[in-house]
């Protein structure tokens, strides 16, 4: 598969956006190149200088942890940045459409609204796994990005490993795999996968295990030629230098980050057990994220319940197979402990 031959063909002939940070590679002691203000920043750091355009810096201590070559990673406003410039790169608006799994991630279908996209909806089974003869029947021509989230979002559960490769190997478009909870689930990563799929996308982000969601910090993992393609046409300077300078020192406490790891997928196991010998919890389903998924007796009545408790769930009862279901975030064991108490005495 080549690459090239799926890119929009203004893309493919589009010249960038050149910086002055582009244009200059090296040192120096005076810049006077960017009309930037040379005085400084009212802040106790200065924030004056445009940042690197590519993140090098942080990418380069990312790839220490990913174990995943610069060139094969890209950095977005959070991973919606990514998913609206792999709609801008390969999807032509009014012609081309692209594969969603629902119940999913909302932001793939008003990525592909905003786009004018066709979007095109095949439903999970009723065991969350991804129906393949119908995604096999709903391809066409003009289907160039199917989506899996995987864990997935609202559910919690990991799609099957085998039927994502099978899209991988058979698919002649770019397959998006969406992993925000990655860190919270026994299935490893497909990020392992990039060598061998040229039309593989792996989502990541720093919002959940990273603890990172306010600054809008995500990862996208592919092949050169995809990678090259976002750079192409992402905004000049997309991420931040305070975000890339928080980002970097972030990093350095993967130990912390891997004790919260830990933390959560015990207070998981743990609530997933409570909830199951409540009365009003009619389900609990297996989660493979920071979330549990929990079908109760009335959905409308027990979010109503918690709120004026203070406590705010997702209410995702009207959501295709979620009906009846609230996504409750695993808290820490103190917030835990109050959600459970409340639910006991409803």
């Amino acid at each position: 598969m080549d690459i090239n031959d799926l890119v929009r063909e203004n893309i493919r002939n589009l010249k960038p956006y050149s910086t002055a940070r582009d244009e200059f590679k090296g040192q120096a002691s005076v810049f006077l190149d960017a009309n930037e203000n040379s005085y400084g920043s009212p802040l106790p750091a200065n924030y004056n200088r445009y940042p690197d355009p590519l993140q090098l810096d942080l990418k380069d201590a990312i790839s220490k942890i990913k174990g995943v070559p610069i060139e094969n990673t890209f950095l977005g406003n959070g991973s919606d940045e990514a998913i609206d410039l792999l709609f801008r790169a390969f999807c032509n608006p009014g012609k081309d459409n692209v594969i969603v799994l629902p119940p999913t991630y909302g932001m793939y279908e008003v990525s592909a609204n905003i786009n004018d996209v066709e979007i095109r909806k095949v439903s999970l089974l009723t065991n969350f796994q991804l129906d393949m003869e119908k995604i096999a029947e709903t391809i066409d021509k003009n289907t160039k990005i199917i989506f899996i989230c995987s864990p997935n979002n609202p559910t919690g559960n990991s799609i099957n490993r085998e039927d994502i490769e099978t899209i991988l190997t058979n698919f002649k478009g770019i397959v998006v795999v969406d992993e925000a909870y990655i860190n919270y689930a026994r299935q490893k990563t497909f990020i392992q996968e990039l060598t061998e799929y040229a039309n593989l996308v792996v989502l990541q982000t720093f919002s959940k295990a990273w603890g990172l969601a306010a600054l809008r910090l995500g990862m996208a993992f592919s092949s050169r030629k995809v990678i090259d393609v976002l750079n192409k046409i992402k905004p000049p300077y997309n991420i931040n230098q305070a975000t890339q300078d928080l980002a970097f020192e972030a990093l350095k406490n993967i130990a912390q980050v891997n004790t919260w790891i830990k933390e959560s997928v015990t207070e998981r196991e743990r609530l997933s057990i409570e909830l199951n010998a409540l009365n009003i919890v009619t389900k609990v389903y297996p989660s493979d994220a920071n979330f549990i998924l929990t079908e109760v007796t009335d959905a409308t009545k027990i979010y109503d319940t918690l709120v004026e408790q203070g406590i705010i769930v997702r209410d995702r009862s009207k959501v295709i197979l979620c009906e009846g279901c609230l996504r409750i975030t695993v808290g820490t064991k103190e917030e835990n402990d109050k959600l459970l108490t409340i639910l006991k005495n409803f």
